[in-house]
């Protein structure tokens, strides 16, 4: 049985999910604030995570951003209030892989869940062992050492300072180095979900990185643009 940890505090919402999701045949945990639903997300291994922006004790951001900083990567759904639209961003860039509007509806919401679990499932089965061994390993490119279990990056002795996203990114690059990935493959699978709004957003990481790990920018050597179709990584 597939568990959800629903982290929100209205009664109403709280009570109306649960009894749809339990319908459905899911284990449905309910953290009313945020430091209960970090704590329970950490310790309860739920298969996916529903989590309100507006929460008492620590906002549904924070608790994103401290999840993704921890390297948990369950997928997560934000419930976002009608004129959010900042925090819809904020939440995506930090490592939110899908959200949904209130009001929204039930069915497209479970849909939505569905999707988030299969592809979660999927991505696991196609890694191979080793390579899940490599998401809490380190690796080197050039003189950047990265630690994807303390979600850490040294240069020189110093820590440069990488995003979630970015070390998302990377650590995909790295399971299919030498391979030639578009941007809608980045945006589905680093992103989490199918129709982002903005592919230009794929771009505008790809610079950050480059300035973070290519001894010049300007003139990569380990990411690659692969013209009219995404990039390669050769590290």
């Amino acid at each position: 049985m597939q568990t959800i940890l629903i982290i929100e505090d209205e009664p109403d919402m709280v009570l109306g999910l649960k009894d749809n999701f339990e319908y459905e045949g899911y284990r449905v945990l309910v953290a009313r604030d945020g430091k209960e639903g970090l704590e329970r997300a950490m310790t309860d291994d739920p298969d996916l995570i529903l989590l309100d922006i507006m929460l008492p004790k620590m906002s549904g951001l924070d608790v994103c951003r401290d999840l993704r900083g921890r390297g948990l990567e369950t997928p997560l759904i934000m419930l976002t209030a009608r004129g959010q639209e900042v925090d819809k961003i904020v939440g995506l860039e930090i490592g939110a892989d899908d959200y949904v509007t209130k009001p929204f509806s039930i069915r497209e919401l479970l849909a939505r869940v569905r999707a988030q679990i299969r592809r979660g499932s999927r991505q696991m089965a196609q890694v191979r062992p080793a390579q899940r061994q490599a998401e809490f390993d380190t690796f080197r490119i050039g003189d950047l050492e990265l630690d994807f279990k303390k979600h850490k990056a040294v240069r020189e002795g110093r820590e440069v300072e990488f995003s979630p996203r970015e070390f998302d990114l990377l650590k995909y690059f790295i399971r299919h180095r030498g391979e030639t990935v578009t941007r809608d493959q980045l945006l589905d699978d680093v992103w989490g979900y199918d129709n982002y709004p903005v592919t230009r957003t794929v771009d505008t990481h790809i610079a950050k990185l480059r300035h973070k790990i290519e001894p010049v920018s300007t003139d990569p050597q380990y990411i690659i643009t692969v013209h009219r179709i995404g990039y390669k990584f050769l590290g």
